[in-house]
């Protein structure tokens, strides 16, 4: 069974059982796969719809901020709620100590030097951890490795 398939399926499960919720948010998220096959031409595979469900944790985890900046924090625990139901479908994360590694392995692969070669740097490791680090969290920690 696809991920495309699984999340179709988890919406029908939620319509069934009256969870408007994730329903909703299943049909947002399949809104959104939907979308980008239409831009792309073609169906996504896993990595793909992965790669939109990180972009829909991504939109969830900014509102959240701006919401708590608001002081509207019943919408935050809303957010959160979504982010941590779109978990389910995302690849084990990976913790910092490996996401580190995986930079400093990704700066001498590089010959990264300076700030200036953060992106071959970011890319490089975006490329072997898909789906299993935040990008804010590899910027983060390749910044931080190359300030040294």
């Amino acid at each position: 069974m696809t991920l495309k398939e699984k999340l179709k399926e988890d919406m029908k499960i939620a319509l069934k059982a009256g969870d408007a919720a994730t329903r909703s948010l299943m049909g947002m998220v399949l809104s959104a796969v939907k979308n980008k096959e239409i831009e792309k031409k073609s169906e996504l595979n896993d990595e793909e719809v992965v790669a939109v469900i990180a972009s829909e944790v991504k939109k969830r985890k900014d509102s959240i901020i701006q919401f708590e900046k608001g002081g509207r924090l019943e919408l935050a625990a809303d957010e959160q709620k979504e982010i941590d139901a779109l978990m389910i479908y995302m690849p084990a994360q990976l913790s910092d100590d490996v996401v580190r590694e995986a930079v400093k392995k990704a700066i001498a692969e590089t010959g990264a030097t300076t700030v200036k070669d953060m992106g071959k740097v970011i890319s490089s490791v975006m490329a072997k951890i898909k789906g299993q680090a935040e990008g804010s969290k590899v910027s983060q920690f390749v910044k931080e490795e190359l300030a040294r």
